[in-house]
């Protein structure tokens, strides 16, 4: 026994490795590099695409919560009144809120997605090749109810920050603390219903028309990586088509979100929507603010899909030049 633990540290001390703890070390920073990498992704992408559209973002969203007709023109006033009565800088009022909502949304979205699509490939026998239509579909879908699922209390405090004076909410942390206070705890959930059947159209076709463009694209052009630009045109047919399709329910969930700060008392779902279709009619008031989010809503998602795949693919190549430089 003696002899072997001699031979053991006469081996070490030649510089040799101990072959059992190197291949776990290298299988764990297999697995782990991967994921760590989605984060980063989806965290950079999520946050340049919020940042880019923040001021036409809080203006949907004052717009959704009010019974004021929308128009462009309506619009465009809002904007610049908010610039001359408080400085430029005031249309990304929320933009904090935005920021410590949408960094870890994005990065667990784009994470999960990652792994969604992993698994769904093993299970179909699909593994490093792209999906069929339904697991691509459902991918997406469990990415968004995942993070959306995580993080829907700074998505409550970010709406109401959007939709309120500066002097009733000074920061973050005072929108938790007067919400818990003066309404409860479970106003931080307020609209958690509409959100996640909201985000299961939103996220699953926003995701699955972004992957099938790149795959046509793949298989016609023959080229394996599309342009910057396809790329952008890609996610902006995306959230084009996303976002329409789950709109009406998404201006459901601000209503209730805001009902604390506007004088509404909204219940149910559904209860919402009569309300809003009674007072200002179906196309007027489910679809409000719509057409900005066709401006906006585009943008922001091929900004994001397309940060996201060139941080990876930069991710990727800064790890392989690391090892041949080794």
């Amino acid at each position: 026994m003696g002899s072997g633990v001699q031979e053991q540290r006469a081996s070490l001390a030649q510089g040799e490795v101990l072959p059992l703890a190197s291949s776990s070390q290298s299988e764990g920073l297999k697995h782990t590099r991967p994921v760590l990498n989605s984060l980063f992704s989806g965290a950079l992408a999520g946050a340049l695409a919020k940042t880019a559209v923040a001021p036409l973002d809080r203006t949907k969203i004052i717009f959704q919560v009010s019974s004021a007709r929308f128009s462009a023109k309506e619009a465009y006033r809002l904007i610049y009144r908010t610039y001359l009565k408080d400085g430029f800088f005031s249309l990304w009022r929320g933009n904090s809120a935005t920021m410590v909502r949408v960094i870890p949304y994005a990065a667990i979205q784009f994470c999960a997605h990652e792994q969604y699509k992993r698994l769904l490939g093993g299970y179909y026998g699909f593994q490093g090749k792209a999906l069929p239509p339904f697991p691509r579909l459902l991918a997406g879908s469990m990415a968004g109810t995942t993070a959306a699922m995580l993080t829907y209390p700074l998505d409550m405090v970010r709406a109401r920050m959007a939709v309120t004076p500066k002097e009733m909410y000074s920061n973050i942390l005072h929108v938790f603390v007067r919400i818990s206070r003066e309404e409860g705890l479970k106003t931080l959930y307020r609209g958690f219903n509409p959100t996640m059947l909201g985000v299961i159209p939103y996220a699953g076709i926003s995701f699955f028309t972004y992957e099938t463009l790149k795959k046509l694209h793949a298989e016609r052009s023959e080229r394996p990586h599309p342009y910057l630009y396809e790329r952008l045109a890609f996610g902006a047919c995306a959230g084009l088509l996303g976002q329409s399709a789950s709109y009406p329910l998404d201006v459901v969930r601000r209503r209730m979100q805001t009902a604390g700060v506007t004088g509404h008392t909204y219940g149910t779902i559904f209860g919402t929507m009569k309300e809003i279709v009674s007072e200002e009619g179906l196309i007027r008031g489910l679809y409000k603010g719509l057409s900005m989010n066709w401006v906006k809503g585009p943008i922001a998602v091929g900004i994001s899909f397309t940060t996201f795949d060139l941080t990876q693919i930069l991710l990727r190549k800064l790890h392989q030049m690391g090892h041949t430089t080794r």
